[in-house]
């Protein structure tokens, strides 16, 4: 297939010293006047979609050659952003942007940057110069009435604009309600945008309205629609049939590990000894891509959605349930259409071979996370899972290799702590703790690593174009502040060999920091400082995980990523290679890269913002109450203190530290008493009492206890 006009004009405009003129780029794409036309479109479609650049002579360049970024605008609460490029290379920082160059873009926008200049060692500076998708079309917020119009001020504080609505388009909403505005006009940028109510949600302290304002407010939807929902109840499987051509393994003993009140299982396991320290282990992922069709309703659907999403009460899926819950879950005694990981791996962990099936397999028992661990610690909870004693105790044994191979080539093993919320039959919290991490869920999760590497390693072995999962390092800034921060408490951080850092020496830092106090405090430090993982055709390797092949293959279920990789792995195998990539395939798998990690990411705020919405509402019941806390983040305006009964944080204002006046010393992490001498850092442990929420801002304030806090002079 030869390649397209537009991959002409860009393989052109790439070779070109300097913009072209339309008549340029027809002699050089071999296009004649009759031609025109067609060129005019194809260029419009590409300025449109911000792949190409015109300059104001009417000339035509790439972004990238004229000095400019293409990407997503991360605004932050103070109002600057930066914009995160779609196109990023090993070293690429994002580019900040001052509140006065935002030029009307908001959180989320897809946006066209000029880089003007840097900002000392740290990420380059610039300006918005042109718009080119809006992220929001509707916003979420409270409503405040005047007489003749209303403001609706958003719930999203990263949005730093109130939309105007007449009176005529208020919907007899009420001062102080939730409503969901539609966006109408977006102005210039000097003003407010313009807006009409289209859904009134009711009181904010309505029983439902808090989260579903988090469901509106991320554009979430927890219903499909009615042709998706239709074509999926349509869909039966022919196990029998499959079998014939699939590699049978009913007849092992297949199992799931997952949480207990899981309602998907998307991924199962296996093993059998084949020697005296030889094993052959099955890792059996839901295949998914059997059933969902590429271009079919569900998959544009589901590319859609991205993912699906956790909140504390719900999860919004991302496929229907007659699917997500029933056909592709691995559910026990029933049979299932699966794609297998096979690797025989020896008692040291070394994968000695691995293969990819198609396969059928029969889920013989459904765990729990406590279930396994019971299992692992040899006190099965039933007598009826004495038989899995010495397959999981044996998969605990691997999976403990599996991961200090992990940690020798320096995968970071962070262990924070996450927020467990309890809630009751209306949807109250009435209880909130630090989650535990079980033996069970490391076993699970080394297997799903091992699954990942051994797909990812598979396809850059073939060099055919695929959807990596992608870690960068950490800017050179971040990694010179880490340094100085662990030094002070008593660490060494060897400086880059030649400009690169290596993950081992953050990995011995974190181990030389276990089981002690500032433990916590050194993970969450080094684990500020790295950037976003997300996916991407480019394999830049996974600095995390010190990977240099890495992708998502084992929630197909759940990310559209996986059903993707699915996919691709399927075609290799049966044959398939784009090397020249003539059929267009790298940038369709740039496209759901790129949408993917924008979803994932809304998922990931949609989630925090549930934990933190069901925090406000546990402590309101908890005002004037006193508790022992630990200061988790020190800024310029606070600092932060999660409590030590539960798991919850608040911050203390840097104006209610009434006995000294304090300053922040961004490098220590600490407060500083100017005449006392008295030091508030990181992990020191303090005494506070509850003194306000804001479920608007989501917000917890804490005073000090002064007759309990901890004092400590600094040292010279």
């Amino acid at each position: 297939m030869s390649p397209s006009l537009e991959e002409r004009i860009l393989e052109y405009l790439a070779r070109s010293q300097r913009p072209l003129k339309l008549k340029e780029i027809a002699r050089g794409v071999d296009v004649g006047e009759e031609g025109y036309p067609d060129l005019k479109q194809a260029l419009a479609r590409l300025t449109e979609e911000g792949r190409v650049y015109r300059t104001k002579p009417q000339r035509y360049a790439l972004p990238e050659q004229i000095n400019l970024v293409v990407g997503t605008l991360d605004a932050t609460r103070r109002g600057a952003g930066f914009v995160v490029p779609e196109k990023k290379k090993v070293g690429d920082a994002d580019t900040f942007i001052p509140p006065h160059k935002l030029g009307g873009a908001v959180h989320g926008d897809r946006v066209v940057a000029r880089v003007e200049g840097r900002r000392g060692r740290d990420n380059p500076e610039g300006r918005i110069i042109q718009i080119l998708e809006r992220a929001h079309t509707q916003v979420v917020g409270t409503l405040q009435r005047g007489k003749r119009f209303g403001f609706v001020v958003p719930d999203n504080t990263r949005l730093g604009f109130d939309v105007y609505v007449p009176e005529e388009d208020l919907k007899q909403a009420e001062e102080g309600q939730k409503v969901v505005v539609s966006i109408e006009d977006w102005g210039d940028g000097t003003k407010s945008p313009e807006g009409r109510v289209v859904e009134v949600l009711g009181d904010p302290d309505a029983p439902g309205v808090d989260i579903l304002s988090i469901i509106r407010s991320h554009e979430l939807d927890p219903e499909f629609p009615p042709d998706v929902e239709k074509s999926a109840r349509a869909i039966e499987a022919d196990f029998e049939a499959e079998a014939r051509r699939r590699l049978d393994l009913r007849e092992k003993l297949v199992f799931t590990i997952d949480p207990h009140d899981a309602k998907d299982f998307d991924d199962a396991l296996s093993i059998e000894r084949k020697g005296d320290d030889l094993f052959e282990i099955g890792i059996h992922i839901a295949d998914v891509s059997h059933y969902v069709k590429e271009g079919s309703p569900i998959d544009e659907e589901a590319f859609e959605r991205g993912t699906s999403v956790y909140l504390v009460d719900r999860v919004i899926p991302m496929l229907p349930e007659h699917l997500s819950n029933g056909l592709c879950s691995l559910k026990p005694d029933e049979d299932r259409l699966t794609y297998s990981v096979i690797a025989t791996m020896d008692g040291q962990g070394n994968v000695r071979k691995s293969s990819f099936h198609e396969s059928v397999i029969r889920s013989r028992y459904r765990l729990t996370y406590q279930e396994a661990q019971d299992l692992i610690d040899s006190k099965p909870s039933r007598d009826e899972l004495k038989p899995l004693l010495s397959p999981l105790q044996t998969l605990r044994r691997l999976a403990k290799v599996l991961r200090q191979k992990r940690a020798a080539r320096g995968s970071l093993d962070f262990d924070l702590p996450e927020a467990r919320v309890e809630l009751d039959e209306e949807g109250f919290p009435i209880d909130i703790q630090e989650s535990v991490r079980l033996d069970s869920m490391r076993l699970i999760e080394e297997f799903m690593l091992l699954a990942n590497e051994t797909v990812a390693r598979h396809a850059t072995r073939l060099k055919v174009p695929f959807i990596y999962r992608v870690h960068d390092r950490p800017a050179p800034e971040k990694i010179d502040q880490i340094r100085g921060f662990v030094a002070a408490l008593g660490y060494q951080l060897p400086r880059p060999k030649q400009g690169k850092i290596d993950p081992r020496v953050f990995a011995e830092i974190i181990d030389q920091a276990r089981g002690k106090r500032e433990e916590e405090l050194i993970n969450t430090v080094i684990l500020r400082s790295m950037k976003q993982a997300r996916y991407q055709v480019d394999n830049l390797g996974h600095f995390g995980l010190a990977a240099s092949d890495y992708t998502h293959f084992t929630s197909p279920i759940r990310r559209y990523p996986d059903l993707e990789v699915h996919r691709l792995l399927k075609r290799i195998q049966a044959g398939e290679r784009w090397k020249d990539d003539r059929d267009g395939q790298t940038a369709r798998l740039e496209r759901i890269a790129d949408h993917s990690s924008v979803e994932e990411r809304n998922a990931v705020d949609a989630e925090r913002d549930s934990i933190d919405l069901k925090k406000v509402e546990f402590m309101e019941r908890h005002l004037g109450d006193e508790f022992d806390g630990t200061i988790s983040g020190v800024t310029s305006f606070g600092m932060f203190v999660r409590l030590d009964r539960y798991f919850v944080e608040g911050l203390i204002h840097m104006h209610d530290m009434s006995d000294d006046y304090y300053e922040f010393h961004e490098d220590k992490y600490a407060l500083l008493g100017r005449n006392t001498g008295r030091r508030f850092r990181l992990a020191d442990p303090v005494r506070v009492r509850v003194e306000s929420v804001d479920k608007e801002r989501r917000q917890i304030d804490f005073v000090l206890i002064e007759k309990e806090a901890k004092r400590e002079k600094a040292r010279a």
